[in-house]
């Protein structure tokens, strides 16, 4: 809590009770409804803790407001009461006094305003942002989970609600851990800052009301820029959000690319092979072409010396091939003769090497042989 809650507790407001109680542990039986439901009872939670504070400042205006016109009240009566046995020097001596002390009071009734007004002011600045973290976790949580979860296309199991949780603590503890870093920074800085003003004062340089004009100026100066970087953060942190949508899209799409890449490139190999088979083919068809015409050249030269012969000699010729055919077939049927006999020799020459004969044998070679 910052430091000015603690004097808000010591009002009876505790701003932050409600911004505690209002974390939203959720089950995971739960559906995206009841989920929402407590997200909006935390705002509603933050939204009257923000009126309650407005309330608690008017009150205590009206309240100092109302003491100081008591003072006043009660003090112009006892001078009055004593003017009448009151020289003029002793009245104007109190009338000085009486001046003096409504100056203090108009000063001290100031400075706890103007206290009071920044703590709410703070009070009010811190309960915008951590309203602004509830509508960014809600934004982000319904873009992850809650989306699928209405669809209901992807399934979105336990794994998946508890890496998101997982990384949520992660995130949390490393801002709580540049914030504490920034807390130390911020103390040695404020110690440094107690030390010069110390040393001033012991050299005798003291401030006055120019100088603290002066840092008030700076110092808002220095919270519009705060202000304005918190913007530019908060701003940088949804084009961020942006940029992972499209980066996962343009990721998805790059694997589809990919598979479509390999799958394209075992195509063109194949094709490669078609290609170098075809080529391999082509060539033999060109050999074998160049071959038929050599060969169709030398028949069609064959044709064109081509002569033809005489009808006598024709005839001749047609006789004698006949002639060569008949002494073909006789020939051919003296083979088989021939072959058949030297069977029947070789039968019996087989039966007589059995019976180890040693008779002469005589052969009588049939007439014609």
């Amino acid at each position: 809590m910052a430091p000015f809650g603690k004097k808000l507790e010591k009002m009876g407001l505790n701003p932050f009770k409600y911004a505690d109680n209002a974390t939203i542990y959720i089950p995971f039986n739960n559906s995206i409804t009841e989920i929402l439901d407590k997200a909006k009872k935390g705002l509603d939670f933050m939204e009257n803790c923000a009126t309650t504070v407005k309330l608690k400042l008017n009150r205590d205006k009206t309240k100092l407001l109302v003491q100081s016109r008591g003072r006043r009240r009660s003090r112009s009566r006892t001078t009055i009461e004593r003017l009448h046995s009151l020289s003029a020097e002793q009245k104007c001596n109190i009338a000085q006094r009486e001046l003096e002390d409504m100056k203090h009071d108009l000063e001290r009734l100031h400075l706890n305003s103007d206290r009071a007004l920044r703590n709410f002011k703070a009070t009010m600045e811190e309960s915008e942002f951590r309203w602004t973290e509830i509508k960014k976790a809600m934004y982000e949580f319904e873009r992850d989970i809650g989306k699928g979860i209405k669809l209901k296309k992807t399934p979105v199991t336990v794994e998946k609600i508890m890496r998101y949780f997982e990384e949520k603590t992660r995130s949390r503890d490393m801002l709580t851990d540049k914030l504490r870093l920034k807390t130390a920074a911020l103390k040695v800085q404020k110690k440094k800052l107690m030390l010069q003003l110390k040393q001033k004062e012991e050299m005798g340089e003291v401030l006055h009301e120019v100088d603290f004009q002066q840092l008030k100026i700076e110092n808002s100066q220095f919270l519009e820029r705060i202000d304005e970087r918190n913007q530019d953060l908060l701003h940088l942190k949804l084009t961020a959000g942006n940029t992972l949508q499209v980066l996962c899209f343009y990721k998805e799409k790059l694997q589809n690319m990919m598979l479509e890449s390999n799958r394209l490139d075992k195509e063109i190999s194949v094709r490669r092979e078609m290609l170098q088979k075809i080529e391999g083919e082509t060539e033999l068809v060109e050999e074998e072409r160049a071959k038929a015409e050599s060969l169709n050249k030398k028949l069609q030269k064959q044709l064109s010396d081509y002569r033809v012969p005489h009808v006598f000699e024709y005839v001749n010729e047609k006789i004698d091939h006949g002639d060569l055919e008949k002494s073909i077939k006789i020939w051919e049927r003296k083979v088989e003769i021939a072959e058949m006999s030297m069977k029947t020799f070789r039968k019996a020459w087989n039966q007589m090497k059995m019976a180890n004969t040693q008779m002469p044998i005589f052969i009588k070679f049939p007439p014609g042989q």
